[in-house]
């Protein structure tokens, strides 16, 4: 790679940022934050979800919830669905689009929050997820790229990336919004 090349990855990205960077996305951050804080008030937690890069991110946001993220503050109720030996049990006994599902059905609550992240927007496993927790009566809270794909309709709040010919451009700024939630919710409760 080139040190063009390299630069023009900078300029793509800070491109793709620059797009985001909206009233109405910051509105929909919110939105979303306001819904968790609500369901973490009420004794609820949140549950995420995602497949490669975004089991990363939501692996990355449970964490920083029930760690710490920026100050010292108490343990904050988050999971991500990424234990190997639940999802391979679920992907073996009945197929890979219910890895995230069963683990809702068995552990969502009415007052807890499913955050499922697609970068496509097209994940079969996070809308069967979203299926249970909608049986549930949680909310649902998404980030998506592209056109938000089939998930994008079953949402409470859906947070899309803008439309980028790679996945790593909608990743940079689901992450961007992962951290713009966990301070959201830090800061009011």
């Amino acid at each position: 790679m080139s040190e063009n090349q390299i630069a023009d990855h900078f300029s793509e990205a800070a491109e793709i940022l620059q797009l985001f960077n909206t009233s109405e996305n910051h509105a929909k951050i919110k939105e979303a934050g306001e819904i968790m804080v609500n369901a973490l008030k009420n004794g609820g937690k949140i549950i995420s979800c995602g497949n490669g890069g975004s089991m990363s991110d939501a692996m990355h946001f449970a964490e920083e919830l029930s760690g710490r993220f920026r100050n010292h503050r108490d343990s904050i109720a988050a999971v991500s669905i990424s234990d190997p030996s639940h999802i391979t049990c679920v992907g073996n006994d009945y197929g890979f689009e219910y890895i995230f599902s069963r683990y809702v059905e068995g552990l969502g609550n009415e007052n807890d929050v499913l955050l499922g992240i697609s970068t496509s927007g097209n994940s079969n496993n996070v809308a069967k997820a979203i299926e249970a927790a909608r049986k549930k009566d949680m909310k649902i809270v998404t980030l998506t790229g592209k056109d938000g794909g089939i998930i994008s309709d079953m949402s409470d709040v859906e947070i899309r990336a803008p439309k980028s010919k790679y996945a790593d451009r909608a990743q940079e700024i689901h992450i961007k919004v992962i951290h713009a939630l966990i301070g959201f919710i830090e800061n009011n409760i």
